[in-house]
């Protein structure tokens, strides 16, 4: 593998090969069709899925692949440098699973989890709301027990793969206290549960977002996943997981913005030499490398205290921030680096650009992260932990 990776094993130096063979064999050839005609890749997850690629960060018993997050967020780092709405989408199906994998019973993890890994299921994650993107307590959403059933109502908004997914991991008020919210899966034909349009958006236009709908959705008790007044509390840890998915996914976005703009650089002549040859644009590529590198650098400092059990909240906003402020920059300069050429749609950096925004709002905004981390810095005086 390249000198950018760092690896802890030789099964992970396999298995980033085998990804990266896959992203440029399978994936790359498809990709900017499919955001061209904003087309849901759904059998690249199933391919996804039989490879064993969405379920690595979760244990072998129950199908997953038992991977530290370091190797998994280098793959989503893989599959985010040659199609990001494919990176996302494999993040938060494993945020959709998170609920079930550190929150269900052993019967429920026995019954649904082995498909949900396998990529059989796809999966979505409803938290936010239209009012409350921000702020997931002031959720409306309700589910009412009735019986050995519960019975939702509302709309969750901004869902990725809504529409599209086969189970939806749901967080809903079940009591009038702030926090009294509660975690459901809920199967995708059940019925009252129905999408809204989709999302016309600036970019990732390949992986479908749209409000979900719920109109007296019967839920069985055995498909809540911890106890009642959990969910705010499952959802918020699972977050810090996605932070740091989301994190990989913009590192990759941000390296492959890099490879065009050198690879052009490279090629491109001006006043009788290389453009990479002049100090000025070789200077922006230098930041632009940079940039990239201390991304990594972030998320995988991020991973690895994740990986030794130890608190790593902090560090995953610290990780989605800078990873994510980079590559809206990263891929800006890509852009100016093609000129003209990097404004149309003959060259993937435009696209690229756009598809950047985004990360530096979904989960959590920027300006949440700060919050964040400003918030730990009070609790906590005597700073981060740093591994060797």
């Amino acid at each position: 593998m390249p000198a950018r990776r760092v690896l802890p094993s030789a099964e992970a130096v396999d298995l980033l090969t085998l990804v990266r063979d896959l992203g440029s064999r399978e994936l790359l050839p498809l990709a900017a069709a499919a955001e061209r005609s904003e087309e849901f890749p759904r059998e690249v997850f199933r391919l996804l899925g039989r490879t064993g690629i969405l379920g690595l960060p979760y244990p072998e018993e129950y199908g997953g692949g038992g991977q530290p997050y370091e190797v998994y967020l280098q793959v989503l780092e893989e599959i985010g440098a040659v199609w990001s709405s494919v990176g996302v989408g494999v993040s938060v199906h494993a945020l959709s699973c998170f609920g079930l994998a550190t929150a269900g019973t052993e019967e429920q993890k026995q019954a649904w989890l082995p498909d949900m890994l396998g990529g059989e299921l796809l999966g979505a994650y409803c938290l936010s709301e239209a009012h409350a993107g921000s702020d997931p307590a002031a959720m409306r959403t309700r589910a009412r027990r009735e019986g050995d059933e519960y019975v939702l109502t509302g709309a969750k908004a901004w869902t990725t793969h809504g529409g599209q997914a086969d189970f939806y991991k749901v967080m809903a008020r079940t009591s009038d206290d702030r926090n009294g919210i509660s975690c459901f899966l809920v199967p995708a034909d059940s019925p009252g549960l129905t999408a809204d349009a989709p999302e016309q958006k600036m970019g990732l236009t390949g992986s479908t977002t749209a409000t979900m709908l719920l109109d007296d959705v019967r839920v069985p008790v055995e498909r809540r996943l911890g106890a009642e007044g959990d969910g705010l509390k499952i959802a918020l840890a699972g977050l810090d997981s996605g932070r740091l998915g989301i994190a990989a996914v913009a590192t990759g976005l941000a390296q492959g913005a890099l490879d065009h703009a050198l690879a052009y650089a490279r090629e491109r002549e001006s006043f009788g030499k290389r453009i990479l040859d002049h100090q000025g644009l070789s200077f922006v590529l230098a930041d632009m490398e940079a940039a990239v590198q201390t991304a990594r650098a972030a998320t995988l400092h991020a991973a690895r205290l994740k990986d030794a059990g130890l608190p790593f909240s902090r560090e995953a906003s610290i990780a989605k921030l800078v990873a994510t402020d980079n590559a809206m920059k990263v891929t800006t300069d890509a852009v100016q680096v093609l000129g003209g050429y990097g404004y149309t749609r003959d060259f993937p950096v435009e696209r690229f650009m756009r598809e950047a925004k985004v990360m530096q709002i979904f989960e959590g905004t920027n300006q949440i992260q700060r919050m964040v981390i400003g918030r730990s810095l009070d609790k906590d005086a005597g700073g981060s932990i740093t591994l060797a």
